[in-house]
């Protein structure tokens, strides 16, 4: 077992092309012995945005705080503290921060993917 504190998990830039502004915490992963699951912390600046991507794995999506848009397959949707996320493999997504603060959410992924921002 593994409890330990999301501020002690070190925040890394996403450096790679279309996002700004973001930065992720791995708060359980490969280090922690995790195989099945990953579980990311990510944090969007207003105006800033993860990369449109894809990949061919699920995942979930808590939001924590802030307010922005989730550009999928149904066009952009709003989403705000509170909400859950669930985009099925393969669509196309992107996370944009609309509002004044910064947008935190909690990602989970399995282990096999090949998200490694």
């Amino acid at each position: 077992m593994t409890i330990k504190r999301m501020v002690d998990c070190v925040p890394t830039d996403v450096r790679v092309e279309g996002a700004e502004g973001v930065r992720m915490r791995m708060l359980i992963g490969p280090a922690d012995g995790a195989a099945t699951f990953h579980m990311r912390h990510f944090a969007i600046d207003p105006g800033g945005r993860t990369p449109h991507h894809q990949h061919n794995y699920e995942h979930e999506v808590l939001v924590l705080s802030g307010a922005g848009l989730v550009r999928g397959a149904e066009g952009d949707r709003p989403c705000s503290a509170g909400d859950v996320v669930w985009i099925p493999a393969n669509e196309p997504h992107q996370f944009v921060n609309t509002g004044t603060q910064p947008l935190e959410f909690i990602c989970l992924i399995p282990a096999s993917g090949t998200c490694t921002w």
